[in-house]
């Protein structure tokens, strides 16, 4: 099975939740009018895009269909469509990692998957004939390191790591040398998920910064948040609050198969601003992949 037929596999709850939602709405009006509308609203709300992007995609649907006269129902879903391609379009949803090495920072609160995903992301690019290092930064966890040398294992890398405890800067300083001298083409720094701890977690993040912006100067750099999708609304949560303590450059949202909230990609590009660049939509190691807008909406309503 392609991703796509996985990705529209994994969006069968999402599907139902707003596409056939959606369909029924339209089949039973005869006309477009203010009625329509609010069923569509509330559709979209239910379905965690959010009350505010919910209420721009309205006024937007609003906007082309006077702009372009259309009168059959049936129709809107094209818009629709139209409409949410383009919010998930905007901006840069490809990773920039061209430097060798290139850095991927892998931030989240324990529990969504943030271990899981740093093993299918270095899988993802060992695949892509990358030689792929992985720094064991999560070292206040207990069993942390042990999980991600796990993965690291059935990706076929290499970890760098300290005992538990270690400062974190100290590991990711060990994992650039050992990057630069075994002259590997990306280095993934796992980091502490521990957002009730805020001012630590901020300062271990700025000194793990510092560290590469002092050992790789000029290297290409991504900070990701990984989300759980079957959070809803929650993720958007969590990722106000991680962006005020990294600068986040995009989002792996993991789970997406197993909920009816995936809604919530549009919802956090719409509000934040912030891509998401990997989705996940199921267990196995090949099941992390590059998102893709069009593809993401053609799954959504196919």
């Amino acid at each position: 099975m392609g991703f796509f037929d996985k990705l529209k596999e994994g969006l069968m709850k999402t599907r139902r939740s707003i596409t056939e939602k959606i369909d029924q709405v339209l089949v039973s009006f005869g006309k477009v009018d203010e009625e329509l509308f609010e069923e569509l609203e509330e559709i979209l709300i239910t379905s965690d895009l959010g009350i505010d992007t919910t209420m721009k995609i309205i006024e937007d649907l609003k906007a082309k269909v006077k702009e372009r006269k259309i009168i059959d129902p049936l129709l809107v879903k094209d818009l629709l469509k139209e409409e949410l391609n383009e919010i998930l379009s905007e901006g840069q949803n490809e990773l920039k990692l061209d430097t060798k090495p290139a850095v991927i920072i892998v931030i989240g609160v324990n529990g969504v998957g943030k271990t899981t995903s740093i093993g299918k992301i270095a899988n993802l690019y060992k695949q892509q004939g990358k030689k792929v290092l992985l720094a064991a930064g999560d070292t206040f966890r207990a069993a942390a390191i042990d999980q991600l040398e796990i993965w690291a294992e059935r990706a076929g890398v290499e970890v760098i790591a300290q005992k538990e405890g270690s400062d974190p800067a100290a590991v990711v300083y060990d994992a650039v040398a050992a990057a630069k001298s075994r002259k590997a083409d990306l280095l993934i720094c796992d980091t502490a998920g521990r957002l009730h701890t805020k001012k630590n977690l901020m300062e271990e993040l700025k000194k793990v910064s510092r560290v590469l912006d002092r050992e790789l100067p000029g290297a290409d750099r991504e900070t990701l948040l990984v989300l759980d999708a079957t959070t809803g609304q929650n993720a958007v949560s969590q990722a106000k609050t991680f962006r005020e303590t990294a600068d986040i450059t995009g989002i792996v949202l993991t789970k997406l198969d197993g909920t009816a909230k995936g809604g919530i990609v549009v919802a956090i590009k719409s509000e934040l601003d912030i891509p998401v660049k990997l989705i996940g939509v199921g267990e196995q190691m090949d099941d992390l992949q590059k998102f893709d807008a069009n593809e993401f909406v053609e799954a959504l309503f196919s």
